[in-house]
């Protein structure tokens, strides 16, 4: 039969497997609210409007120029 235990149960193994898990977990997570804060910031900053398009600046000069008629 041999020196080896008939039952053997390795729990230490499997804690220090969830240990590990935790630590990885805790560091992707980390990493990931880090990465969406950054995100978030760059939307967020003031970003001037666009010109309106020259179409939209002649409909505009007319328009102004009908209420001046009235």
């Amino acid at each position: 039969m041999g020196d080896t235990p008939a039952v053997l149960i390795g729990y230490g193994q499997f804690i220090q497997t969830i240990v590990d898990f935790t630590i990885i977990a805790f560091a992707i997570f980390v990493a990931v609210k880090a990465i969406n804060s950054l995100k978030r910031k760059a939307e967020e900053a003031p970003t001037a409007p666009p010109e309106p398009s020259k179409d939209l600046v002649l409909l505009a000069e007319i328009r102004d120029l009908l209420k001046e008629r009235k």
